[in-house]
This record gives C-alpha cells, sequence and structure tokens, in this order.
C-alpha cells in the first residue's frame, strides 16, 4: 500500500484538525481550508497561535512511532521572547524547568544571532516600545501541551511568536520549511518517503 505523506507550513489562528465543531468555528480556519486530501492526519500537534511545520500521513504506524514519547525524536522551534534572555536563563531552558510539578527533558536553547526572515504574522505580534525582544532556537524531544510557551513563560521571557521550523526523523532525515511559503504544502520527495516508511 503506498501511503500519503504531506509537510504544511500551517499559519497563525489555524486548527491542526480538518474539523471544528467548537463554538469558535467561525473565528478560525482548519485544515481543510488548505489540504484537500482525504483521510490523512496531522503527526502531532500545533497549537492555534503557533505557526510552521506539520507533517501529515495516512500510515498509522508512523504517526506512532513519531508521536510516542519514548522516541524521543527531536523538534526544533524559534521563539520569539520578551526581554533578552540571559546565559543563566538559557542554561535553565537546556537543563529543564519545572511545569506543571514535572521536570521538563534535556534541551538545546540557544540566541539567534539576528532575527531569522519570517513572513509576517497576521494579526502582528503586539510591540511595546519600551521593552525589547530576542529570537531563540530550541529543539526539543517531547511534546507536552504548550510546552515551549510554558518553558520561557516559567524563566521570565513570554513567548510573543512560536514557529516549528524543523522535525528531526533519523540522523539521515530532518524535515524543515524550506521551499515552503506560509499556507503551502508539499508532498514528500521518494527517498524521504523511503526512509518514513523503513521507520
Amino acid at each position: 500500500m503506498k501511503y500519503k505523506y504531506i509537510l504544511f507550513y500551517k499559519p497563525y489562528n489555524v486548527l491542526c484538525q480538518f474539523t471544528d465543531d467548537s463554538p469558535h468555528k467561525n473565528q478560525r480556519q482548519t485544515l481543510k481550508d488548505y489540504i484537500n486530501i482525504p483521510y490523512i492526519y496531522s503527526v502531532g500537534r500545533l497549537d492555534l497561535d503557533s505557526e510552521g511545520l506539520l507533517l501529515l500521513t495516512d500510515n498509522p504506524r508512523v504517526k506512532h512511532r513519531l508521536c510516542e514519547p519514548s522516541f524521543a525524536h527531536p523538534r526544533t522551534y524559534w521563539a520569539q521572547v520578551e526581554n533578552i534572555p540571559t546565559a543563566k536563563s538559557l542554561k535553565q531552558l537546556e537543563e529543564g524547568v519545572i511545569i506543571k510539578g514535572k521536570k521538563t527533558k534535556k534541551a538545546t536553547a540557544s540566541m539567534l544571532k539576528s532575527e531569522p526572515e519570517l513572513p509576517p504574522r497576521n494579526p502582528p505580534i503586539r510591540y511595546r516600545q519600551n521593552i525589547p525582544t530576542a529570537w531563540l532556537e530550541l529543539t526539543l524531544t517531547e511534546g507536552r501541551n504548550r510546552q515551549v510557551r510554558r518553558m520561557t513563560a516559567a524563566i521570565g521571557y513570554p513567548t510573543l511568536r512560536l514557529i516549528r521550523v524543523k522535525i528531526g526523523i533519523t540522523q539521515q532525515l530532518s524535515l524543515t520549511l524550506q521551499g515552503l511559503n506560509i499556507g503551502e504544502y508539499r508532498e514528500l520527495t521518494t527517498s524521504e518517503i523511503k526512509i518514513l516508511d523503513n521507520l
């Protein structure tokens, strides 16, 4: 059986599912507004207010393999935060912070040297003239609810904008946003599919 694999650049305020039965359904979009492919589902989730890389497939084995916490596959995010984090704060993120009574797993955290080239968010983030912002790159191997936002808030630097930029699959394959504009998707290449099928 030939499985389908789609890589999607999710915009802000798009629900990570194809239907929305909530009272807010007229105020937000779903995957159906961008992708007209039946019987595929997202591998993991991105919050409504987060952007970036989403993998969708109809292969239940691959979905399980990439969502199962014990396999700990890395996911990389760019987070724009309020104020300029110190080296000590970044080390806290790497070593783990307490969220809802449980410490996060070890991560990698660094400051981006410059603001990344990204399409503007719609609506734009709130800017406050007297509060500087910084961009962090965080790589996690777990996917707790709103984890990046809760981690940066726990050390005193609230996240203003959050984009997932990379999903690590194997040593040979990482999926990225390269070649995608916001709201666009592409099918995986033959070589990418081969690696996923062999997981």
